[in-house]
């Protein structure tokens, strides 16, 4: 028996070869096990919709209103917006663009939920409204794959369902229903993964695919899911589908081409982060050293401070995971998280680590074994993670979250 505590070490995956085929109707039939995790899904659902009831009438943008903001308001802020205004405007509306006075460097973001959200907005005539309606049935879709990866990693029983609870009381579980891109990649990200257990490589593709075209974090995948299959390699039959793999570069490679023919610019995208959000490359130890002086040095006011904080010990988990991955030699896993983390902790300082552990699968599923095995350990997360995670979900409801 390892030493290493095993709530970090998922057990190898049994291999899709030694399983019997599955039938094709079983794949999406729901197991009481996954109505149970999809009945968690709700009720965490009505807990933050009730939340951002109060929000709205106990926590004003201003002092001395007599009116509650209207019921969509807490969830229309920052990214959302921006995705607001792709999908209504486009990306470069009346020619504007990089250079333009007042420009917002929407291109910064990748195309896959702006097309999504103008195409359910043809059917929900409210902006917000329909992209809460993609961000709650993507979540549930990736709740309950995550739900699955986790019983097949674990033998224990009761592991998917304890992985939903985890993971929807994480800290930025908030961003899960918000107009972010968080729960539509997880929705093609997780049954990806699902599908490359199973070594259904051309599946795994399609979905990569899709998860490449909401966010670049899709593309960490394809690297994951590629080790995987060559891992995996043992006939020749087995080869005739690496071809598959090379299929989720295909809506970056669009995108870049697209945003050439308006602004010259392969790398556009690249560059209104750098110029939006400060993602210039930086040393790791100097992204390091700016996120510390930021959450410590007394140079941003509290609120900001507070969030170079919490920068700082998502990076700690993160950094701690692709350890105990690599230990475990998890090496797909690893792959995906390390390539999170240097994209994220190679700019002039943390932005968005916190949102990104929703992203980190392999951390909600070992922190679920763990909790399985040491029982204690549940009690604990739960009364660290309540407070934390009710705080930051009223931080970003009252459009506190940037500072």
């Amino acid at each position: 028996m390892s030493t290493l505590s095993p709530g970090l070490r998922p057990p190898p995956v049994r291999p899709a070869a030694a399983a019997a085929p599955e039938p094709r109707a079983a794949r999406f039939r729901l197991s009481p096990a996954d109505r149970g995790v999809l009945w968690l899904y709700l009720l965490t659902r009505i807990s933050l919709w009730i939340t951002a009831h109060f929000a709205r009438w106990l926590f004003p943008a201003q002092s001395g209103v007599r009116e509650a903001a209207p019921v969509l308001a807490p969830f229309q802020h920052w990214d959302a917006n921006h995705y607001l205004h792709i999908a209504r405007d486009g990306y470069f509306p009346a020619g504007a663009g990089p250079g333009t006075s007042g420009w917002d460097n929407r291109e910064a973001f990748f195309p896959g939920y702006p097309l999504l959200l103008r195409a359910v907005h043809t059917v929900v005539p409210d902006w917000t409204a329909a992209g809460l309606l993609i961000s709650f049935v993507a979540g549930a879709v990736a709740v309950l794959a995550l739900a699955r990866i986790a019983r097949a990693y674990l033998p224990e029983e009761g592991a998917g369902h304890r992985t939903a609870v985890l993971f929807l009381l994480s800290p930025c579980a908030v961003f899960l229903a918000a107009g972010y891109t968080e729960a539509l990649f997880l929705a093609f990200a997780l049954p990806a993964w699902l599908a490359a257990m199973k070594h259904r490589w051309a599946l795994a593709a399609v979905l990569t695919t899709f998860g490449t075209a909401v966010r670049v974090s899709g593309l960490f995948l394809a690297a994951a899911i590629g080790l995987l299959f060559l891992l995996s390699a043992r006939t020749g039959r087995h080869w005739r589908s690496a071809g598959w793999t090379l299929l989720p570069a295909l809506p970056p490679a669009a995108y870049s081409w697209y945003l050439h023919a308006h602004t010259g610019d392969w790398v556009a995208w690249k560059h209104a982060q750098e110029r939006g959000w400060y993602r210039t490359f930086h040393p790791p130890w100097e992204a390091w050293a700016n996120t510390w002086t930021g959450a410590f040095g007394g140079t941003q006011s509290t609120g900001y401070a507070f969030m170079f904080q919490a920068e700082l010990a998502a990076m700690v988990v993160g950094l701690a995971l692709v350890a105990l991955l690599v230990r475990r030699r998890r090496w797909p896993e690893a792959v995906y998280v390390a390539l999170s983390l240097w994209a994220l902790g190679t700019s002039y300082w943390y932005t968005s680590v916190p949102r990104a552990t929703l992203l980190w699968w392999p951390l909600w599923i070992g922190l679920a074994a763990l909790s399985l095995r040491r029982p204690w350990f549940r009690t604990v997360y739960l009364c660290v993670a309540a407070p934390v995670t009710t705080l930051v979900a009223l931080t970003f409801l009252t459009g506190r979250w940037a500072g």
